[in-house]
């Protein structure tokens, strides 16, 4: 039989004992000699280590070089064909957002494997005295072992003794023992699962990168067909620049772009030419479940009230404040707040017409979406906006990307305070509850 004991600093020990259930006192000085040495480390070879790198980054840098020369050649197949442009940025924007929820699942369960870790290491530390005695123990055994019964009879009474003390000692020592080397192998296994999401990570990230590529030169090929197909792009852009300084709500900004900006109003005259409201839930299933499949649309194929139920966040992350919480200054949120990644790729929700993009007053950045029947849906908190007034975007498409950069770090070395992104909903310039429009997630919908 062994009896193993295991500390953090320390190699697994296992106390063997003799057939008469004692533990021989050779071993017990040797394992107590053992524990107390320290761990050996493999040598290592700084040199070979940089090689290994630097034919890793060589590697990485051909295939991304080939990675390029076939976006180039798809992006150029892509032009002009405005059906299919659209899809492949709907298809790559969709790869993206999936992309980053994996690693932001991937990285909370790293984030836990090593809390759990670290929990365990301080339980260890703190518990070095258990080890301590148990190694005295066995060395004080060592140093007075109990008689051989068969060898020297007359030593029975001392052998009576020393089983009557061993048999109440021995059970103490070996809960402790099996404490130790249970909380030594979950610290094993806890390290294997954080390298092993760690390599996770590594690959979520390198096939985001190469999504994220696609999707820049996908995004940046659109908007060059409107900036060509738009010559006056930079006067609207002036023009709504004088305008977000003129206003002083966004309701009043509203009202400014599509009643003075040409772009932003010819766009809410498109708008008002939006489907009508279904009039039966069954017309409403029948164009919920065909309104956004057309790549090719040139507007929505379905009223935004008829909408209920089906739309997506424009961004993945918790909603960290809901519409009617209070905003913590005596009065109520007006819209929703999303707790994204940093660089999160921001997406639109519905089909829609920019009514305006850019900065307006204390916002860096505002984003006004003119959704049909007389409802407006507005972005607030990206750090960069790829769409411009006017411009009609379908559900799905990328508007722009969140900073890549939070305002704190944590012990994992990432970004401890996330982006915020704050979604309104208004209707006829009145703030309402979006909360209808957004589909149920898997776990509320296996909540009912």
């Amino acid at each position: 039989m062994r009896l193993c004991l295991a500390w953090p600093l320390f190699a697994a020990a296992c106390l063997p004992f003799g057939a008469a259930g004692f533990f021989t006192p050779a071993v017990a000085q040797e394992t107590a000699k053992e524990a107390q040495a320290p761990p050996a480390e493999a040598p290592a070879d700084p040199k070979a280590a940089r090689e290994q790198e630097l034919r890793h980054t060589e590697q990485s840098l051909q295939e991304n070089e080939v990675s390029k020369l076939q976006l180039q050649k798809e992006i150029d197949q892509l032009r002009g064909d405005r059906a299919k442009l659209n899809a492949a940025l709907i298809d790559t924007s969709r790869r993206v957002r999936e992309a980053d929820e994996n690693i932001a699942e991937a990285e909370a369960r790293l984030d836990a494997a090593q809390a759990s870790e670290r929990a365990l290491r301080r339980s260890l530390a703190s518990r070095r005295g258990v080890l301590v005695e148990v190694l005295a123990a066995l060395q004080r055994i060592g140093r007075r072992p109990p008689p051989a019964i068969v060898v020297r009879p007359e030593d029975m009474l001392t052998a009576i003794r020393t089983s009557i003390l061993m048999g109440t000692m021995l059970p103490e020592l070996k809960a402790e023992a099996e404490a130790l080397a249970g909380d030594l192998a979950a610290i094993v296994r806890l390290s294997a699962t954080a390298a092993a999401e760690r390599d996770t990570l590594r690959r979520e990230r390198e096939a985001a990168l190469a999504d994220r590529q696609r999707l820049e030169r996908l995004v940046f090929v659109r908007q060059a067909d409107l900036s060509s197909a738009e010559k006056s792009l930079d006067e609207q852009r002036d023009k709504a620049a004088a305008l977000a300084r003129q206003a002083a709500t966004l309701k009043d900004l509203i009202a400014r772009m599509e009643r003075d900006s040409a772009s932003a109003k010819k766009a809410a005259e498109e708008a008002a030419k939006s489907p009508k409201q279904a009039q039966s839930p069954a017309q409403v299933a029948a164009l919920a479940g065909s309104a956004f499949r057309d790549p090719a649309r040139l507007a929505p194929k379905i009223a935004f009230a008829d909408a209920r139920g089906v739309l997506n966040l424009p961004a993945s992350g918790a909603i960290t404040s809901a519409y009617g919480a209070p905003d913590g200054f005596g009065g109520d949120e007006k819209g929703i707040t999303i707790s994204t990644a940093p660089g999160a790729l921001v997406t639109a929700p519905v089909d829609g017409w920019v009514s305006f993009s850019g900065p307006f007053r204390s916002y860096r950045n505002v984003l006004i979406i003119n959704v049909g029947g007389g409802y407006h849906m507005i972005l607030i908190g990206m750090d960069r906006i790829s769409v411009e007034v006017g411009q009609f975007v379908l559900a799905g498409e990328p508007l722009g990307m969140m900073t890549s950069a939070g305002s704190g770090v944590g012990e994992s070395g990432r970004s401890s305070i996330k982006p915020a992104l704050y979604v309104e909903l208004r209707k006829d310039g009145v703030p309402i509850d979006p909360g209808p429009w957004w589909a149920k997630s898997d776990s509320e919908k296996a909540r009912g």
